[in-house]
């Protein structure tokens, strides 16, 4: 798939902005702090219902204005569809599909798919375990997008249950009418917990190939990467390990979660926190014998965070083998971060696919690997002013946007 067109209204420093895009490579080029990273934010939020950078829709609204608008028309094949969002701060966000009535924005999910590389990926191996849990729920998400519903379900019943632990807590004891809606929420708990955590623990079978793969591509050096996923719901004897989850039932691990709520209650109590579920469990990354993470030098890290990015690529690929199905993939300022060989490894990577968006300060950063495919190389040159679009066909001013350094609540700048 590939995107044809993008608009932008009020979006990040861009009033306006009115882009056509083709197959093949795309760079936006321009000094950092102009705003490359808010066109590649606004196609991978297209797809994510999401930003890499922030975790609200408010940064991503110009400053001044009431919403953002992104339009983006997607072709699959020969097949196309017309996206508009329209994000407000405070509101639930929405989407228009193909000009019909506005909808809730998740309705969208599945139409776009993107893969996201941006030096934000290092968390994925330096940063908490929410991160590396962020990373499999949207990369699931994005396969199966009614994961999106049972997501926020789960997130709802972890809310309501903390808040009644803390209302047993400050009564000094449960009650029966604690026990009863503490019951009823450990029902929704396990209920939405259990699908979060099969569709986990599937997708872990398919990365961990996917990554190896990918590792080998970016590095050199004996030591493989392993994804081990350890979750509370596997007795303490076990240490958690996933073997003893993975050929279970999205029922059989509800049950699971029901009985380790059961023997949490007392502790979860007392700490007035939900102490069971997907929520506290942890995606394990290390290489060879030892964690990544502490252990790791600054080069491999790199690697492995590259090559989670690149086998999630590959595990679209392998999950929808169907014309058009590839993913879009987005490289935000990712090469000034690397060192020649693994610009060059990571350009030999994704050169095929069938559209590449890269964001770079200048054009030194982009690997002679991108420039040495078949297909022409679209450079879209990006100033505090415009955005104009050079290479074949192209030369004229695409895009308006105010001076960067006129609007501070734009949001950090690329």
């Amino acid at each position: 798939m590939h995107l044809e067109s993008l608009a932008l209204q009020d979006f990040r420093t861009y009033e306006s902005l009115n882009l056509e895009l083709t197959p093949g490579i795309t760079v936006f080029l321009g000094s950092n702090g102009v705003g490359k990273t808010n066109i590649v934010e606004a196609v991978d939020y297209a797809a994510t219902l999401g930003s890499h950078r922030v975790s609200t829709t408010a940064p991503m609204i110009h400053m001044g204005a009431q919403r953002a608008v992104i339009r983006a028309g997607v072709r699959r094949a020969t097949h196309r569809t017309t996206l508009e969002f329209a994000l407000e701060s405070g509101k639930a966000n929405t989407v228009a599909i193909n000009r019909g009535a506005p909808t809730r924005a998740r309705d969208a999910l599945g139409t776009v798919h993107t893969v996201l590389f941006s030096p934000e990926d290092l968390s994925l191996i330096k940063g908490d375990p929410s991160h590396r849990r962020n990373f499999l729920d949207d990369l699931a998400t994005s396969m199966r997008p009614f994961l999106a519903g049972v997501r926020a379900d789960y997130d709802k019943s972890v809310k309501q249950r903390n808040a009644l632990l803390k209302s047993a807590r400050a009564a000094g004891r449960i009650t029966e009418a604690h026990l009863a809606t503490l019951a009823a929420w450990n029902d929704q708990l396990a209920t939405t917990g259990a699908q979060i955590l099969y569709a986990r623990i599937q997708l872990i079978k398919a990365l961990e190939p996917e990554v190896h793969r990918a590792y080998a591509q970016l590095a050199e050096g004996p030591r493989l990467p392993t994804l081990q996923y350890r979750s509370q719901v596997v007795p303490a004897e076990a240490e958690g390990r996933v073997e003893n989850l993975e050929h279970l039932s999205v029922a059989q691990l509800r049950g699971l979660m029901l009985t380790a709520c059961d023997q949490m209650r007392d502790r979860e109590i007392e700490r007035a926190s939900s102490l069971v579920g997907p929520h506290r469990d942890e995606l394990e990354l290390t290489l060879g014998q030892l964690p990544a993470r502490g252990y790791a030098s600054h080069g491999e890290m790199w690697s492995y965070a590259l090559a989670l990015r690149l086998g999630s690529w590959y595990v679209h690929l392998d999950d929808d083998r169907t014309e058009g199905a590839s993913p879009i993939l987005i490289l935000d300022d990712v090469f000034a971060e690397l060192d020649a060989r693994r610009r060059d490894r990571l350009a030999q990577a994704v050169a095929g696919a069938e559209q590449v968006l890269v964001t770079a300060a200048v054009d030194a950063d982009v690997p002679q690997a991108l420039r040495e495919d078949q297909r022409p190389v679209t450079v879209v040159r990006v100033t505090p002013g415009q955005a104009v679009l050079t290479g074949p066909g192209h030369d004229a001013a695409v895009g308006r946007a105010p001076d960067v350094e006129t609007d501070p609540g734009a949001g950090e700048l690329r």
